[in-house]
This record gives structure tokens, C-alpha cells and sequence, in this order.
């Protein structure tokens, strides 16, 4: 794959990645078509990263359609797929990782601990494996989008981190790979995530800048939905990711949730305007 990234490189073609963990669905391909757009050439990888899996999370039951897969990207007309096996990313004596600060501790970095360190390192990874001058991510992943932001500036990796929009299902659920394992019940449930962002406009627009009273008034719808149970609810400023507890007219926020459908974690996220 870096024999092949360099010749494209010298051949003037300009490379866009697109990075996964397979289960392909509507929002990665939304991703390939953005990177499309930009780049001559799109390169898909797949790789389930062992290293950002804690220690009572689903590596081993992470779904792993690799026939599907790989039909989608054909489909989609991603130029190559990347798709190595972990012993070839992690060899025996690997012991080098990137590790994240500020950006990275709250919320998910709280609630996952490595997570981030893991994601920070497979990104790094295949930056240098396939050595693209575009990288397409999507906006559902808002803390480890803000991750990668901070690491290419911080490496000074001459690489441009495109933010792609969530893409949701009829319900507002945010479409995700995880969301297999949802019932119909608990997707029906799960619904309440994007009713407590449009909540969280509504109350901001009507002149509601106490932002903690209105992550705990979203808090209890979740918990108030048969089946769900809240994780976290906040906002955070949008650069830095640290919390806010209220708002400033003209500035960005971001709504960070996370909540449990059944036995199902689930994420979203949405910007706020004050």
C-alpha cells in the first residue's frame, strides 16, 4: 500500500482516505463520496483496531461483513481497499503509541479509557501507510474528529481532515454499524437521542443559556424512555472540547449525548448556536 501511495504521489494524483472499521453503511459511503469530490484517488481501509476496544467492549462480536464489504466499496468506486490483517499493524515487540491530552479526556476519553490513544495511533498509522493529502471523517464521531484535528496540527501532518455531516435514519437516529444489534423496539427508543438535540435548539433559540439545565432536562427524557438509559449529556466548547455550563450569544456549541438502548451504546452529537 505505501508502494502504491508514493507512485500515485509521483504521478501527481491526489489521495483521499477514507478510514473504517468495515460494516459498511450509508454514512461511510457518504464519506467515500465526499472524498470523491476532492480527491483523483479514494482509498477505503478497513481494520476492526483491537487497540481503542476497553476491555469489556465488543472487539470479538464487532460485526465483520468482509464479503459485503467489499462488494460496497466496489460499488461505491473506491479506488483501492486497505483492508491488513493485525498482526501486520501490531508485530510482535510493537511498542510505540501516540498519546492525547486535553482534547481527548472528557466524555468518551472518560468513559473509555486508551480509546483515544488507540485511535490516535491506527490514525498515524495509516496516514503513513496510505499517505493521503485528504482525509474524509464523519461529524457523528465529534470527539474523535476534534482528535485527529488536533493531531495533524500537532504533527504538523501536511494533511486536510474533511468533516462529513451525520446521516440519519427516518427516526433522526444517527446511522451507525452498531446498530445492527438494535431491536425494533430499542431503535424506536434510540430515537430520543436527536429529539433531545432538537430540544436542546428549540430551548437555545428561545434564550436559554443555562446549558447545564438543559443537559439535565435531555437527561430525563432518555431516562424517562422505556429501555434507555442515559450516559452522559453535555456541551462542550467546539475548539477545545471542554465543558460549558452556559451560553454566549453568536457562539458554537457542541451537544455531546451518549445513552444505552437495551444493552446497546449509542453516540450523537449536535452543534448549537447561541
Amino acid at each position: 500500500m505505501q508502494t502504491i501511495a508514493e507512485k500515485l504521489r509521483l504521478n501527481r494524483q491526489c489521495i483521499g482516505v477514507v478510514m473504517t472499521m468495515g460494516a459498511l453503511h450509508e454514512g461511510h459511503l457518504s464519506l467515500v463520496k465526499l472524498a470523491q469530490q476532492t480527491a483523483g484517488t479514494v482509498i477505503l481501509t478497513i481494520f476492526v483496531n483491537p487497540s481503542q476496544f476497553g476491555l469489556n467492549e465488543d472487539l470479538h462480536q464487532y460485526p465483520r461483513p468482509f464479503e459485503q464489504d467489499t462488494a460496497l466499496a466496489k460499488a461505491a468506486g473506491v479506488d483501492f481497499l486497505f483492508a491488513p490483517e493485525a498482526e501486520s499493524i501490531y508485530p510482535e515487540n510493537y511498542q510505540t503509541t501516540v498519546e492525547c491530552s486535553a482534547v481527548a479526556r472528557g466524555f468518551e476519553g472518560e468513559r473509555r479509557p486508551g480509546h483515544f490513544k488507540g485511535v490516535a495511533t491506527i490514525v498515524t498509522k495509516l496516514f503513513n501507510i496510505t499517505k493521503p493529502h485528504i482525509a474524509v471523517f464523519g461529524e457523528k464521531d465529534a470527539q474523535q474528529l476534534a482528535v485527529i484535528r488536533r493531531l495533524v496540527e500537532d504533527l504538523n501532518m501536511h494533511i486536510n481532515i474533511i468533516e462529513a455531516p451525520i446521516v440519519r435514519e427516518k427516526n433522526g437516529l444517527a446511522v451507525s454499524s452498531r446498530n445492527i444489534y438494535l431491536s425494533t423496539q430499542e431503535r424506536d427508543g434510540a430515537a430520543i437521542l436527536y429529539k433531545g438535540i432538537r430540544h436542546a435548539e428549540k430551548r437555545v433559540a428561545e434564550q436559554g443559556h443555562n446549558l447545564q439545565e438543559i443537559a439535565e432536562e435531555i437527561e430525563k427524557m432518555i431516562n424517562a424512555t422505556p429501555g434507555c438509559r442515559s450516559d452522559y449529556v453535555g456541551f462542550v466548547d467546539e475548539a477545545t472540547f471542554e465543558p460549558v455550563e452556559t451560553a454566549e450569544a453568536g457562539i458554537e456549541y457542541r451537544l455531546l449525548l451518549a445513552m444505552y438502548s437495551g444493552t446497546v451504546r449509542l453516540i450523537d452529537n449536535g452543534k448549537i448556536r447561541a
